[in-house]
């Protein structure tokens, strides 16, 4: 019942821009944080950026600041990451995160989208 989809992925060239979505079904996104990480071949995986389920809150890894930005539409109960500027090194599966720790630890993850950047 419980899941999210990531979407979005696709073939760019260096500068290029994707959206990226992340739509939850059988929750509400209201009261989560939403992060987006990724992961290269090889590599471990890593934060991109999150946005808190507050005020809008939102913080980007160094490699992406300036580039992306997170945001979300809790009326679709879903969350997007724009990547604009993107570079070769962008490549990687990038996954969807929704977190809270009240009343419990809830911990989703969405099954990855691809994103390859490529001349």
């Amino acid at each position: 019942q419980v899941q999210l989809v990531e979407s979005g992925g696709g073939l760019v060239q260096p500068g290029g821009s994707l959206r990226l979505s992340c739509a939850a079904s059988g929750f509400t996104l209201d009261y989560y944080v939403i992060g987006w990480f990724r992961q290269a071949p090889g590599k471990e995986r890593e934060g991109v950026s999150c946005i808190n389920d507050r005020h809008g809150q939102t913080n980007y890894a160094d490699s992406v600041k300036g580039r992306f930005t997170i945001s979300r539409d809790n009326a679709k109960n879903t969350g997007y990451l724009q990547m604009n500027s993107l570079k070769p090194e962008d490549t990687a599966v990038y996954y969807c995160n929704c977190y809270n720790n009240y009343p419990l630890v809830y911990d989703y993850w969405g099954q990855g989208t691809q994103v390859t950047v490529v001349s």
